[in-house]
């Protein structure tokens, strides 16, 4: 048995959970959710508490089970609390702001990034070197977050480029430093 999968969600008072055939859609406060499901796995709904059943005890249907209890675990939260990605501007020179609804982002190249979000997914810059990343779809945020990253990743001599908060990036030492 799955131990991700067996572990039962609890729904809170916000949010609503309606199951059809192989489609589940979760709505809260902050939004609507909807996810398509394989025929591997059920999903039925009692008192609030909301359990994922493999149908069978195949491959398939055991790679499933965990997964889809997640997506769903997921969803819940995601429209009731939220997610977000914090990421960390280091380098001298290196900002971000807002400029109407697009990032601009200051990354040592010749020319400005400018970023465009999906409508789902709202960016805050706090400080220059501070950008948040959130919304109600876990996966499109760190989707999001991943590809802001992309435009100037961290480089282990001088830790320069964007992070992930709380990202550790091991550090080499120069080649004059090995003499």
């Amino acid at each position: 048995m799955s131990r991700i999968g067996k572990m039962p969600i609890a729904l809170s008072n916000q949010a609503k959970i309606e199951i059809n055939d192989f489609n589940v859609r979760v709505s809260g406060p902050k939004g609507t959710l909807e996810q398509r499901l394989t025929d591997q796995v059920t999903v039925s709904e009692e008192n609030g508490v909301v359990t994922v059943v493999r149908i069978d005890d195949s491959k398939k249907a055991k790679a499933q089970h965990g997964l889809y209890r997640m997506l769903i675990s997921n969803m819940v939260d995601g429209v009731t609390k939220g997610f977000t990605r914090k990421l960390e501007i280091a380098g001298v020179g290196y900002r971000a702001e807002l400029k109407n609804d697009l990032l601009a982002l200051t990354l040592g190249y010749s020319h400005m990034i400018y970023f465009k979000a999906p409508d789902e997914i709202k960016i805050e810059v706090p400080d220059q070197v501070t950008v948040l990343v959130s919304g109600i779809d876990k996966a499109l945020v760190g989707q999001v977050a991943a590809k802001i990253r992309s435009f100037r990743k961290p480089e282990p001599y001088r830790g320069k480029g964007i992070k992930y908060a709380g990202e550790v990036i091991r550090r080499k030492e120069g080649k004059a430093a090995g003499k």
